[in-house]
């Protein structure tokens, strides 16, 4: 990859403006759309962090009168959704800027959604036909500026937000919460610490991979999904150890567009556990995934080998010294990877209890991506890969490597 092949502008699913710089381009996209007055929402952590400052002046010089909303859990919840809808209605302003990692787009698409309606935003759950419930006329336009390459949330048409009162992650949906315009810029990445590359970019894997691997006919995501575990491979860690490699960030920001992309065909049983387990105890979704992918990938042994056969290909696995093929290639591989990354191996290591098995299993399966795991799991088959997942015990002879 050269440095002329990491700018461009896609339209795929949603137009993208992608490259070295690209933030220059915010306050005409803002403008394109309608906006005098953005408001940029984003995670308290960047709130004074010099990519922002620098985004909200360049609209200032640009004669757009923009302010800022960071009142953003890493968790976004439905509280903080209604504070950014006060904030947008007190301060009059007619679009967002959604900003950050994917606790911030998540978060300001909610915003941006909810802004226009008269129910209450768990009106709007991803189930059946809720989302005709919209009044699309009052929805706030969005750009969208991923700071971190993970969710992909910015090529979503959904947003993960947290009920407090149950702790539990819900999707809210609508075909136009998708942003209208995203600017992919990796140098606004360039700062991330290394943990969090690291997380964030075995998140946008485990998109990937889950996508892969869910069932159903859909060549289009499977093709973008290998490719983006291939870019994932090969380029999370020179961003790791390098985090001014600015090809390796570009490439990581395409990886992850790549996975939100691919996962509308569907996710699987590690977003299933990572949701409740996020909600309920509040830890980064992008590590909870991390940790958690090699045991569902054991659990889903009996429907992924034909699979495994073909991604230990793409990933070029007995080339990089692994003598076994397929499945074991793959599971070796994703060990190693994670070690190479400095991911942890058991939620025990993140400070995950062991309170509520039965009860985070319950919750694993009645979340709507357990419906794409490829194989059919229990309350209790979730409850017991958590377990396994807080003691590490992955029945496998790498799994203490």
């Amino acid at each position: 990859m050269s440095e002329k092949t990491i700018s461009g502008a896609w339209n795929y699913p949603t137009r993208v403006l992608f490259g070295p710089g690209k933030i220059a381009e915010l306050p005409e996209a803002c403008k394109k759309l309608g906006m005098t007055k953005p408001l940029l929402i984003t995670d308290a952590g960047l709130k004074d962090h010099d990519i922002v400052k620098n985004a909200i002046k360049l609209c200032r010089d640009a004669g757009l009168e923009a302010g800022v909303f960071a009142n953003i859990k890493p968790n976004p919840t439905g509280a903080n959704v209604a504070d950014g809808v006060k904030a947008y209605h007190d301060g009059g302003y007619d679009g967002v800027i959604a900003f950050g990692g994917g606790s911030g787009l998540d978060a300001a698409k909610a915003i941006a959604l909810m802004v226009g309606q008269d129910r209450p935003l768990w009106d709007f759950v991803d189930e059946g036909d809720n989302f005709l419930r919209v009044k699309e006329e009052g929805m706030a336009p969005v750009v969208a500026v991923p700071t971190t390459s993970g969710t992909g949330s910015e090529v979503g048409r959904a947003s993960i937000v947290t009920n407090e009162d149950t702790h539990e992650k819900k999707i809210i949906f609508h075909p136009k919460m998708l942003p209208a315009l995203v600017i992919s810029d990796p140098e606004l990445t360039v700062g991330l610490p290394a943990h969090i590359t690291a997380a964030t970019g075995v998140d946008a894997f485990v998109h990937c991979f889950e996508a892969f691997c869910a069932p159903g006919f859909h060549p289009m995501a499977d093709g973008i999904a290998l490719e983006g575990m291939r870019l994932v491979a090969e380029y999370l860690p020179r961003a790791y150890k390098d985090g001014s490699d600015i090809e390796a960030r570009a490439a990581m920001l395409a990886a992850a567009s790549m996975g939100a992309a691919a996962f509308q065909k569907g996710l699987g049983g590690v977003h299933a556990l990572a949701h409740p387990l996020g909600g309920t105890y509040d830890k980064p979704h992008g590590l909870l995934n991390a940790i958690l992918l090699p045991y569902v990938v054991v659990r889903n042994r009996t429907a992924l080998e034909e699979k495994m056969e073909h991604l230990s290909r793409v990933l070029h696995l007995q080339g990089k010294g692994y003598n076994a093929s397929g499945f074991d290639a793959v599971l070796e591989w994703i060990l190693d990877f994670r070690k190479e990354l400095g991911i942890p191996h058991t939620l025990a290591e993140i400070d995950v209890p062991d309170d509520n098995v039965n009860g985070i299993g319950k919750m694993a399966l009645a979340d709507p991506s357990a419906g794409g795991n490829p194989i059919s799991l229990t309350a209790a088959d979730y409850a017991e890969i958590f377990s396994k997942a807080l003691k590490g015990e992955l029945n496998h002879k790498r799994a203490a490597a």
